[in-house]
């Protein structure tokens, strides 16, 4: 009661004009409320800075679990075993090659090849946009006799990129599983730089080469008869269509039909290769339209040439020129048409006339491959009965026969198609 009292007596002796008097009133709230703002900041500042470091510790104690992602089967960085369907999560932020190919090996185990089985000595076949291809010998724990095998080598320096687009198109090909018709995968060597892909090597070569050799005056060369008949033809073009058929049922097409990226064994076995823009559709959905600029424009589809969504009805129509190619011996389609002229050409409805080398049976198929509507066109499985059942009353006997030899040069002139490009047209991938 006494303090009390005796702060009233301050108070009641105070005027209302004296300042002094009212600021030691509130001397000890002006300390106090400031101090509490400024305590109270300060421990906010520390809690939130607690909490960014112990985010930093988790991190870096569980790396995995930030920027890791399945990587689907249809993408650059697929780890998806094919057939077993097994994924494999790669991290999305590599900072090196050497990382990546410890990532990507593994699931491609039952595919690697020692390096000690391939010979030392290679030959090299051409260089491409993806790797240089050589040609090597290499055996195997079964089988000690040395076998030719064509090599695809990246070789350093190598782009993470690069290294990725490699990896992929050896996955590509454990995807597709094997088919006679289409070159066949042997292995890889994926483990260290310089990457590896061997592929099978198909002797003698490619369609084209082996189609000019017919119009020589030759009747075996190799072991190899160089002799063309109708009913070989169609033998020839059933094996394409099986692998179209084959690529369409996984939903992809190989938008480069023509006898150049077709290779060919000593028995007639032909087998589909270049299978680039097929590794494309599956990575991408669709060909970019800068690799569509490198294909020659007279093996292309109307709708290719205008620039929309390409199909396996594409490669229908690119089929037509390769019965085309193969009837007249390898001469180049609308040989009195300029590259640049062709679709103006064919908006005038016109095609090409039935070469007299040619039956009226297979200048029907022929037509019936090259409707401007591709709804039009038979699908593989479909063109290759109407091509049995011609083969049924095709000639085995007479031999085609062209005088003139073919000139490379000239050929790719009025092709369309890069002279050094048929060299030798081993092309795949």
């Amino acid at each position: 009661m006494g303090e009390k009292g005796r702060l009233n007596r301050v108070l009641l002796e105070c005027s209302l004009s004296d300042k002094l008097c009212v600021v030691q009133e509130h001397q000890y709230e002006v300390i106090i409320v400031p101090a509490l703002l400024v305590g109270g900041f300060l421990i906010l500042l520390a809690i939130i800075l607690w909490l960014f470091i112990r985010g930093q510790r988790s991190q870096r104690q569980h790396p995995g679990t930030r920027g890791t992602a399945a990587a689907p089967a249809s993408r650059d960085l697929s780890q998806e075993v094919a057939g077993q369907g097994e994924k494999v999560l790669l991290p999305l932020k590599e900072t090196s090659v050497e990382s990546f190919l410890r990532a990507a090996t593994p699931p491609l185990a039952k595919l690697q090849i020692p390096r000690e089985q391939l010979s030392d000595v290679m030959e090299k076949i051409r260089s491409g946009s993806c790797g240089t291809l050589y040609h090597a010998m290499m055996t195997t724990r079964d089988n000690p006799t040395p076998k030719s095998v064509v090599l695809k080598v990246l070789a350093e320096p190598v782009g993470l990129q690069e290294a990725q687009d490699f990896i992929g198109r050896i996955q590509f090909y454990q995807y597709l599983g094997k088919h006679k018709n289409l070159v066949q995968l042997e292995g890889c060597c994926t483990e260290r730089l310089p990457l590896y892909m061997v592929l099978e090597d198909v002797v003698p070569g490619d369609l084209l080469s082996f189609l000019w050799t017919c119009r020589k005056d030759v009747m075996t060369m190799d072991g190899l008869l160089y002799d063309l008949t109708e009913k070989q033809i169609y033998h020839i073009g059933k094996q394409v269509l099986l692998a179209l058929e084959f690529l369409q049922d996984k939903n992809l097409f190989h938008g480069d039909v023509a006898a150049r990226n077709i290779l060919i064994q000593s028995d007639l076995t032909v087998k589909l290769c270049h299978l680039g823009l097929a590794y494309e559709v599956h990575t991408q959905g669709a060909i970019s339209s800068a690799r569509t600029s490198t294909i020659p424009l007279k093996w292309l589809a109307p709708e290719r040439l205008l620039l929309k969504p390409a199909s396996i009805r594409g490669d229908v129509w690119s089929f037509g020129i390769l019965l085309y190619e193969m009837v007249t011996l390898g001469a180049p389609p609308y040989p009195e048409v300029p590259p640049t002229s062709i679709l103006q050409y064919l908006q005038r409805g016109k095609i090409m006339k039935r070469p007299s080398s040619c039956t009226h049976a297979m200048y029907s198929i022929m037509k019936c491959c090259w409707h401007w509507s591709e709804d039009s066109r038979p699908l593989p499985a479909e063109l290759c009965l109407r091509l049995e059942a011609a083969s049924r009353s095709a000639n085995d006997k007479a031999v085609l026969q062209v005088p003139e030899l073919v000139v490379p040069e000239l050929y790719a002139d009025v092709a369309g198609i890069r002279a050094e490009n048929l060299s030798y047209s081993y092309s795949v991938l």
